[in-house]
């Protein structure tokens, strides 16, 4: 239930503050929203299975990336709608490091291109998504890196929107052209604080779990964040400590076959994936493997904004 508690807080959190403000909400952050609901409807989905059956398995593999497939499609797909008054859609066709780079998936026609475009968007949300779900392991753990990374899209969604190329009064030829930035800093905002307040009974021992609800949805928003901020391949850093325990998985798999198909033998790099169950069987204190998380999350996050920033400055 606590992936339903972050995603009721987080929405509540945002349409207050769009009605206290008198505002409508803004296309940009709706998708956020939808991105969080549709993952947060699989992950529902698999935690009920679990419950219902009484055991740890909820959907199956293949059944989990259809729900995301289905819903990272649709989100492709409406992205690329809603012009405002300039054109400017909540995402765009191009590849995107620290804006838009020269890689344009449409250059090879509308029909290639969108199939291209909807595989690009699946990719990133798929791996978003279980990234966070895989950290999800320990007690504080993913909710406090989400907190870090979500956290940066308000720092560089409140950047953007002083340096638009619509307000931008310094640095002109680095303005971002980027639709409704401030909204994805408030919907930002929302969801930080929706995952400090569940934070608060999530740390060790847990109260309250979020499960795959809230961890497909954390991961659904920080690839829409991403993908509607024009920051795509920033989000691997930005999301660093997901990166990390999502490689210690593959390599583990990757590793055990190899040498399984080599030797007949299946050998192991880490004691056991993800990583940071490798250090509990190493004998390390849950806080202390959950803080140390936290830290190189820090880290990853602070190097991300900086580049970010740093790139505003001179250029990359």
């Amino acid at each position: 239930m606590g992936g339903v508690v972050i995603l009721g807080s987080a929405i509540t959190a945002y349409f207050v503050a769009k009605l206290i403000n008198e505002e409508s909400p803004s296309p940009s952050a709706l998708l956020v929203i939808f991105m969080m609901l549709g993952l947060g409807a699989v992950g529902f989905i698999d935690d009920f299975l679990k419950v219902r059956n009484q055991r740890s398995l909820g959907l199956g593999g293949w059944a989990k990336i259809i729900g995301q497939g289905a819903v990272a499609i649709t989100f492709a797909v409406l992205a690329l709608q809603f012009p405002d008054a300039e054109g400017l859609t909540p995402a765009s066709t191009h590849i995107s490091l620290f804006r838009d780079l020269p890689i344009d998936l449409f250059f090879w026609g509308s029909t290639i291109g969108m199939i291209l475009f909807v595989g690009w968007i699946f990719l990133l949300v798929a791996s978003s998504s279980n990234g966070v779900n895989i950290a999800d392991g320990l007690d504080g753990l993913a909710t406090g890196a989400a907190v870090l990374a979500i956290g940066a899209y308000v720092v560089i969604g409140f950047w953007q929107f002083n340096q638009s190329c619509r307000t931008a009064v310094e640095n002109i030829s680095a303005c971002y052209e980027v639709r409704d930035p401030l909204d994805l800093a408030v919907i930002s905002a929302a969801i930080v604080g929706a995952c400090l307040g569940f934070l608060w009974w999530n740390t060790s021992p847990a109260q309250l779990i979020m499960g795959d609800t809230g961890s497909q949805a954390l991961g659904g928003a920080l690839a829409a964040l991403a993908i509607l901020s024009r920051t795509e391949l920033l989000l691997i850093l930005i999301g660093g400590i997901f990166v990390i325990v999502t490689a210690s998985v593959v390599l583990q798999r990757g590793y055990f076959k190899f040498t399984k198909w080599r030797t007949g033998v299946g050998k192991r790099i880490f004691r056991m994936s993800p990583l940071h169950h490798h250090f509990e069987l190493k004998g390390w204190a849950e806080i202390t493997i959950v803080v140390r998380f936290w830290i190189i999350s820090a880290l990853c996050v602070a190097a991300g904004v900086g580049l970010f920033y740093f790139e505003w400055i001179y250029g990359l």
